[in-house]
């Protein structure tokens, strides 16, 4: 049997955010394979999150964010299930950060379902009718159509952007998915609004 060091579990601590135990029984269970362990606390962060998704989340925190020139801010109503959880510094500090990338990346939309039927199909017709399609061969098309979708979505909803404050590349929707880990609870974006001097 592998001999778990305390400097093991804290070095998969720092990369998963997990919380000490989970590390040591991922690891222990991993029979020390760093990755593995990884792996597996992963996978039950998502049972945790799937389990979590369908429970009310009634209370919250708007965050706020305001450009340094003071013409541009952002407002984001991040929902929670209880109000100790509002209160958590953390669950503040998320709601703030994803303010600050509201304004720096202008998403339209929180999500693909908010996306509306028709701005949807409009985007669909203009990657069909597109040059660019019309010479590449039928069975590559639908696969092209695909990927210009999902850079369609990225750039317009905010669960499919790559958070700013994240160097791995961690989507918005992955963001979310860690606090719900970390912090408990369900926790979703409700809303978001910008202001800006002179726009309507």
């Amino acid at each position: 049997m592998s001999v778990i060091t305390a400097a093991a579990v804290g070095q998969l601590r720092q990369k998963t955010g997990a919380g000490m135990m989970d590390c040591k029984k991922a690891l222990v269970e991993a029979e020390g394979d760093a990755g593995k362990a990884e792996i597996l606390i992963r996978q039950k962060g998502l049972q945790k999150v799937a389990k979590k998704a369908g429970r009310t989340a009634s209370e919250g925190f708007v965050g706020c964010y305001q450009h340094h020139d003071g013409k541009k801010a952002v407002l984001v109503e991040l929902n929670c299930e209880t109000d100790f959880v509002a209160r958590n510094e953390k669950f503040q500090e998320l709601a703030n950060n994803l303010a600050m990338h509201v304004l720096a990346l202008r998403p339209t939309y929180v999500s693909r379902e908010q996306v509306p039927e028709d701005a949807r199909k409009r985007e669909e017709e203009v990657i069909l009718g597109s040059e660019e399609l019309q010479s590449k061969p039928e069975a590559a098309r639908e696969k092209i159509v695909e990927g210009k979708m999902r850079k369609f979505f990225e750039q317009s909803c905010l669960l499919d952007q790559a958070f700013v404050k994240d160097e791995t590349g961690k989507t918005i929707d992955q963001v979310l998915k860690d606090a719900i880990v970390n912090l408990g609870e369900n926790i979703q974006i409700r809303r978001f609004t910008k202001i800006e001097v002179g726009s309507d």
